[in-house]
C-alpha cells in the first residue's frame, strides 16, 4: 500500500488486515505514528502484521503536550526560512494536512485545530496579522523556536550510547569487533553497564545510564537459557523515554525474538561477518541519529 498520510509505502499482511477490523480511530492514529517511527528508524517499507497491530493496541497514546510538540516540529520542517508562514489548511486531502495528522497522532482535522490552539496558548506560534486571507496563517514565534531548541537539546546533548545485550563470554568478540567500534565509528561512546565502575545498585545505575544516553543499541541474541529479560526491559524503558532504540540480533536467533520487538527493523549479523555488522551498525546510527561529536 502507498499512503501520503502514512509517509509512503507499507506492507499489510492478511493477518494484520484482519486484526485491524476492531480498531477505532484513536488506535488507527497510533498505528500511523508507528509507521512514522519505523521510517525514522530507517525502514523504507514497514510491514504491518497481527503482532504489530496488537503491539499498537497496547501502546500508550501520546499526551496532548507531546502531540503539540510533534506538530510544532512538523511545522518547522515545512518552512524554508524562519519568516515563512504556515497555512491552517482544512482540506484533509492536502499533503501538508496528511503529514500533520500523521506526525501528531491525529485522526481528524479538528484535532489539528485544537493542537494549533494549544500552540497559540503556549505562545509557540502566532498569527501573521493578516485579516484578508481566507485561511488562517501562523508563524513560529520566538518562544516557539526556543521550545524547538529545548526539544533538540534534550535529544542531542548526550554523546553516549547505552548497549543492552547478553553478557556472555561468547559475545565478547561481537562487542570488541562490531558493537563497540561500530558505535565509536559513528562518533559516540559505547556504554556497557558490566564494564563500568560504579558504587550504586546495578538497577539504579542502569536507569541512570539509560537516561543519559542519546540512543540505545539492543541486541536480542541469547543462548539456550532463553531470552534476556534485561534487554527487553532496557529497550522498553528507553522507548518510553522517547530515546531511539537500534535493534540487532544474530541471524539464526531472530526467529526466537519475542513478537513485541520482532516487527522492528533488526540488523541481522553472523559471527563470521562481524566487519559487515560493524559497518551496518555505523550506517544505521548515522542515518537515524546522525553522526556524534566524536566522529572523525
Amino acid at each position: 500500500m502507498d499512503s501520503p498520510r502514512a509517509g509512503g509505502p507499507y506492507f499489510m499482511s492478511e493477518s494484520g488486515w484482519r486484526a485491524l477490523h476492531n480498531f477505532g480511530d484513536a488506535q488507527k492514529s497510533r498505528l500511523t505514528s508507528w509507521l512514522v517511527d519505523q521510517r525514522r528508524m530507517g525502514e523504507q517499507c514497514p510491514e504491518i502484521t497481527a503482532e504489530v497491530v496488537e503491539d499498537v493496541r497496547r501502546r500508550r497514546p501520546l499526551t496532548v503536550h507531546e502531540r503539540a510538540d510533534c506538530l510544532l516540529r512538523e511545522f518547522s520542517s515545512e518552512l524554508s526560512d524562519i519568516a515563512d508562514v504556515l497555512e491552517n489548511q482544512q482540506d484533509e486531502s492536502h499533503v501538508e494536512v496528511q503529514r500533520r495528522l500523521a506526525h501528531s497522532e491525529s485522526f481528524r482535522i479538528q484535532e489539528i485545530n485544537y493542537l494549533i490552539s494549544y500552540l497559540e496558548y503556549r505562545h509557540w506560534i502566532e498569527g501573521d496579522g493578516s485579516k484578508q486571507h481566507p485561511i488562517a496563517r501562523y508563524r513560529i514565534s520566538v518562544e516557539g523556536y526556543a521550545r524547538l531548541a529545548e526539544i533538540e537539546k534534550a535529544a542531542t546533548d548526550s554523546s553516549k550510547a547505552f548497549v543492552a545485550m547478553w553478557f556472555d563470554d561468547s559475545m565478547d568478540k561481537v562487542w570488541d569487533n562490531a558493537i563497540k567500534p561500530g558505535i565509536e565509528d559513528a562518533g559516540y561512546e559505547a556504554v556497557r553497564i558490566d564494564r563500568k565502575e560504579h558504587l550504586n545498585k546495578i538497577d539504579d545505575e542502569i536507569i541512570a545510564e539509560l537516561r543519559r544516553a542519546r540512543f540505545v543499541v539492543a541486541d536480542f541474541t541469547h543462548g539456550e537459557n532463553g531470552p534476556r529479560g534485561g534487554v527487553y526491559y532496557e529497550a522498553g524503558f528507553a522507548y518510553g523515554l522517547n530515546i531511539q532504540v537500534i535493534f540487532s540480533c544474530r541471524r539464526d536467533a531472530i526467529g526466537e525474538v519475542h513478537f513485541d520487538t520482532r516487527q522492528y527493523p533488526h540488523i541481522l549479523w553472523d559471527m563470521d561477518e562481524l566487519d559487515a555488522f560493524r559497518r551496518a551498525l555505523t550506517t544505521r546510527i548515522s542515518a537515524t541519529i546522525g553522526d556524534g561529536p566524536r566522529a572523525a
